[in-house]
Parts: structure tokens; sequence; C-alpha cells
């Protein structure tokens, strides 16, 4: 089961990452990707067996951005990759045909490579600029989110799309309309005094509109 929210965790440090992630799972999320940038494998290593912990704890699947091998050896719920990374094929060897493999579009033909490479789920973006990611594809917006899935809706694709990107909560009602599965959040949801809320009220727009 995808969900409907996934959070990407944030943080200056590895040891800011573990506290959001805790925060943010304690709030009452069901899906975070742990995503760490510019270090080391064993510094992602120990930072997702602290992270799993966290998880466990509060029964969140824990999925591992870039990294297929810290994520089979955490034995974590899946692996995000990203363009530039690992092919999903060769994740899903690793990995195995149980665990969840996302992949990241920016276009059209990206989706359908990834629809080929047999991913449970599809992160398209940017929705719009965001300064978390360096390097950004060009950015979307709602016109383009809705051509796209209806291009892979007449295609026959039903591969779940989660939208990812620089999201606001009050993109969120147009972003559901549009048929998105759900989106990835991460820096407004971190600095959120009561994700709580936050969390409840996505949940409840994507839950009316997929009924």
């Amino acid at each position: 089961m995808i969900s409907n929210l996934h959070y990407i965790s944030q943080g200056e440090t590895p040891a800011e990452h573990l506290e959001n992630i805790r925060r943010i799972c304690a709030a009452g999320a069901d899906w975070v990707q742990l995503r760490l940038k510019n270090e080391s494998f064993e510094t992602v290593l120990e930072t997702a067996k602290s992270a799993k912990k966290i998880c466990e704890k509060f029964q969140v699947k824990l999925i591992i951005n870039d990294f297929p091998e810290v994520a089979k050896k955490v034995n974590a719920a899946g692996v995000h990759l990203g363009k530039e990374d690992s092919c999903p094929l060769e994740a899903r060897k690793l990995l195995g045909p149980d665990k969840i493999i996302g992949g990241t579009a920016n276009t059209l033909e990206d989706c359908e490579s990834l629809c080929e490479k047999e991913v449970d789920y599809i992160g398209l973006g940017p929705f719009r600029f965001t300064t978390t990611k360096k390097n950004l594809s060009p950015v979307l917006g709602a016109e383009s989110y809705r051509k796209l899935l209806s291009s892979l809706s007449a295609g026959g694709t039903s591969i779940p799309v989660i939208a990812i990107g620089g999201i606001t909560p009050s993109d969120i009602p147009a972003l559901a309309e549009i048929g998105v599965h759900g989106v990835a959040v991460s820096g407004w949801l971190t600095t959120h005094p009561q994700p709580e809320k936050v969390l409840q009220e996505i949940n409840k727009q994507f839950s009316e509109t997929q009924l």
C-alpha cells in the first residue's frame, strides 16, 4: 500500500534528520523517506539503522533514498531512486519482489520508462521551485500534472503517482482533484508547529477524492 503522504527527511546533520523523523512519526505519519545527501555510505547506513528503530516503534514504513544496499542491510520497506541513481531493475534483483521501489520522473518518457521497469510508484516533479533539491528538473505545475496523468491513464498505467517539489498545504486540494495518489513533503511539514493536524487534513483530502 502506497501512502498518500510521503515525508522526506530534512536536517542539517544526520542527527537532525533523525530528530525530525521521530517528530513526524509521533505526529501520525505512516511513510518516511530517509534522504541524506553528500554523506558517506557508512553515515547513511548508521543513520538508517537508527531511523529504522524509530519507524518500527511507530509502525511507519521506512524508504531509503538512493541506497538499495542500505535498504537491504536495515530491512527497510524499500528504496526511492532518483533519475541518476541505480536502475530499478537492479534494485529489484537486490531487494526482492516484496520491497517497495519508487523512482523519480519529470516527463512522460520518464514515467513510461519507470513503468517498464515495474516500479511500485512514481515521484513526479518538481511541482514548483524548491530549495530542497539541487540540479532541479524543469518545474511542472498543475496543468502539466493533469496532462501527464491523463496520458498515463490513456496508456493503461495505474501506478500511483506522488507529486513532489515545493508543495504547500494550499496545493493539496488541486493535486488531489487532478488525480495524483499523494504528495511528498519536506520543508513545511518539518517546521510546522502542529504536524499532526497537517497529516490529518492531507489524509482526509485524499481519502475523499479516492472514494
